[in-house]
């Protein structure tokens, strides 16, 4: 395997995974072994995985944005999730006999694809690699739920609350510079993510900027009071469980922190 293949995927995974459980070197050099040390590339508005096809690998993204969506009968599409650098794309569908959703890249994207057999035989032989890939299939989950919660808030809430979660998100993965980081989502993007429409979702922008709890500027968003925003929004980290100082079971001790 390419040197900067494992480079990139020990750092991808190292902080990923990480938020869960510290890895050993041992592990980390199991979980880039997966790969076959070939960096697949993809250009933007094309599908990563379309919906109904039976699932043929699972993908890890070193770089670039995708999102799941669904596609109505009329042509409305409605975006599911956003998956950054560092997510798994679809973790145990190989269980399922056809993908129920679509991924696509909302920018150019660099991945590595991973044979479900070499998953399942790490996980045998790795336990705790195992309970690791359980809690990020399980966050996603979480922040799933989150999605739906979302719809019932105002647009104001509903902006703010996905931009402080991709802020966390990117944090974790070292993705962001202090208050601001890469946004390459476009207006109409947002509002299939938020449920608003795009007029809608520009005159909620102009809100934020208004109000200077955003910069939005040459794909670059600036956050600069990233707690008065969560407080303003009614933002809550905890779906996202980033969590520090889990034992090696997988349970919390009294007195962790979030985001420490």
């Amino acid at each position: 395997m390419a040197y900067t293949v494992v480079m990139a995927m020990n750092e991808i995974w190292g902080r990923r995974l990480g938020n869960f459980l510290s890895l050993d070197p041992d592990e980390l050099g199991a979980l880039s072994r997966l790969s076959d040390g070939r960096v697949r590339r993809m250009s933007a508005r094309m599908d990563l995985v379309r919906e109904g096809e039976p699932p043929q690998a699972l993908r890890l993204i070193l770089s670039g944005w995708a999102c799941r969506y669904r596609t109505l009968e009329d042509g409305r599409r409605q975006n599911l999730s956003i998956l950054l650098p560092g997510d798994l794309c679809d973790l145990h569908d190989d269980v399922l006999p056809a993908t129920d959703h679509a991924i696509g890249a909302l920018t150019p994207l660099q991945f590595v694809e991973i044979p479900f057999d070499k998953l399942e035989r790490l996980i045998e032989s790795h336990p705790r690699l195992g309970r690791a890939f359980t809690w990020h299939m399980l966050t996603g989950v979480s922040a799933q739920r989150e999605w739906i919660v979302n719809l019932s808030r105002s647009s104001l809430e509903r902006l703010g609350n996905l931009f402080c979660e991709l802020y966390y998100r990117l944090r974790a993965v070292g993705l962001t510079e202090r208050d601001h980081f890469d946004f390459p989502m476009t207006q109409i993007e947002l509002a299939g993510a938020t449920g608003l429409t795009s007029v809608h979702v520009n005159r909620t922008l102009q809100e934020m900027r208004a109000n200077q709890l955003i910069v939005l500027k040459n794909r670059r968003l600036v956050i600069p009071d990233i707690a008065a925003l969560e407080h303003l929004v009614l933002f809550s980290r905890a779906f996202l469980h980033l969590d520090k100082g889990m034992t090696e079971t997988g349970r919390v001790p009294a007195g962790a922190m979030l985001l420490s």
